[in-house]
């Protein structure tokens, strides 16, 4: 199955992109697509939450184990399937690509495409500036 992606920024108003991927990509794949298409660092510690339809987190899937003591499960990113997660169109994920400043993306699954498969994320149109990856920047 195909997953394709809407993404967006609250910060940016005229970014906008589309990714395709398919559904057992792990959500690393995703974190190096988006990030080599807008030119971030991949040196932070950045996350994905999966969100209900008011945008609230439910889960988070992170980098790496920081060794939490909670029960809740952990996430890692490079362990973890998109389609594990994810359940249908419409399903809402927060991508947090600089948490020291608390900045995030959002995406939404806006198609599925059921029988097809694709070997590696593709970037469809992607239009506008995504934001500045630091805040400092806009302030220089």
């Amino acid at each position: 199955m195909i997953y394709k992606f809407v993404i967006v920024s609250d910060e940016a108003d005229n970014f906008k992109m589309q990714i395709a991927i398919d559904s057992t990509a792990t959500f690393m794949q995703l974190r190096n697509v988006i990030l080599d298409s807008v030119g971030y660092s991949k040196e932070q510690m950045d996350s994905f939450y999966i969100c209900d339809d008011e945008w609230a987190k439910e889960k988070e899937i992170t980098c790496m184990d920081m060794g939490s003591d909670s029960d809740e499960d952990i996430w890692i990113m490079d362990d973890t399937q998109l389609d594990e997660l994810l359940e249908d169109e419409g399903q809402r994920l927060q991508y947090l690509f600089n948490p020291s400043e608390r900045r995030t993306l959002l995406l939404e699954v806006t198609e599925t495409s059921f029988g097809k498969h694709l070997d590696s994320p593709r970037v469809g149109r992607q239009h506008g500036t995504p934001p500045l990856y630091s805040i400092e920047e806009v302030e220089e």
